[in-house]
């Protein structure tokens, strides 16, 4: 699912193509796509894009209404785990299969798809700020939030430190991906409990949050240049840990660890974050209970024999 590095580089990408543009039609391929009825998908074209935002993890196309008494309108896209959008020249078609909808400016289509069977990618047409406040899920921005307040927002309710980063009730924009990279950077366990954090903890886990992420944006935007992101994916090689189960952790040399658990898997280094444990996969740990190995060493030495 895209995050929040992924999300600003779309944005980059978009703001000087469609901000201040008329947007001339939509085309709906796939109807589960669209999640509202009123106003209508049609009220928007004609409309000029007055801003593009992120709200958590979906992008928000704005619409000034034409006149005091129109009111303004908002399109917000969730991409979910496999949306993703491409920039194609005007009146280009929807992919077959693939293809959700298009949405045509003069200058250029902007194209969403979602790949695999399962269509989990939104569209909702809200009226005014009230309509759009009503699709955050109200996770912190971290980026705008002081460390008392990002301490605060993980400290109302005990939980694993991945679970709790993760969540967009908690914080705005992350997940699986990122959060992997934030722990391995503050050395920290995804297993560990909010509440049981000592205060050097705290700090190191707001500061590798913060970092992380604005490296990440800075550096996906940079290599996107004056071009369209085009290769949003949750595993890149120049991350540290997530993705990257068995190869050696870029800290230490130890090999990267996994937990898989429903669709998701959790990456971490034994040695930077665990003290040396390695963390139960519940199928796995099931399955060979008491031959489990419960450190890097036990594991590797299975290994090596």
């Amino acid at each position: 699912m895209p995050e929040i590095p992924d999300l600003e580089a779309y944005l980059a990408a978009l703001r000087p193509r469609v901000v201040g543009v008329v947007l001339l039609r939509v085309r709906v391929a796939n109807p589960f796509l669209l999640r509202t009825v009123e106003p209508p998908l049609a009220a928007v074209e004609g409309r000029r894009v007055s801003a593009v935002e992120r709200l958590g993890k979906r992008i928000v196309f704005g619409f000034d209404g034409g006149n005091p008494t129109e009111p303004d309108l908002f399109v917000v896209i969730h991409l979910m785990v496999a949306g993703r959008l491409h920039w194609r020249e005007a009146g280009a078609s929807v992919p077959k299969g693939r293809g959700l909808a298009a949405f045509d400016f003069p200058g250029g289509s902007l194209l969403l798809t979602e790949a695999g069977k399962k269509r989990r990618a939104s569209l909702h047409l809200v009226v005014g700020r009230a309509g759009l406040s009503a699709l955050d899920p109200g996770g912190l921005e971290v980026a705008e939030a002081t460390f008392a307040q990002f301490r605060g927002a993980l400290l109302r309710e005990n939980h694993t430190l991945k679970r709790a980063l993760t969540d967009p009730h908690i914080l705005s924009g992350i997940g699986n991906a990122y959060s992997d990279e934030i722990l391995h950077r503050s050395r920290l366990s995804p297993f560990k409990q909010t509440e049981t954090l000592a205060d050097d903890e705290w700090l190191r886990l707001h500061e590798a949050t913060v970092t992380v992420l604005d490296e990440w944006k800075l550096r996906l935007i940079a290599d996107m240049g004056e071009g369209f992101p085009e290769k949003v994916t949750a595993f890149r090689e120049e991350m540290a840990v997530h993705g990257r189960f068995g190869e050696p952790c870029p800290v230490c040399g130890t090999s990267v660890q996994r937990i898989r658990y429903a669709e998701n898997e959790c990456n971490y280094c034994p040695r930077c974050q665990t003290e040396g444990r390695v963390l139960a996969d519940r199928a796995l740990s099931r399955l060979l209970k008491d031959s489990w190995p419960k450190t890097i060493e036990e594991l590797e030495n299975r290994r090596r024999s």
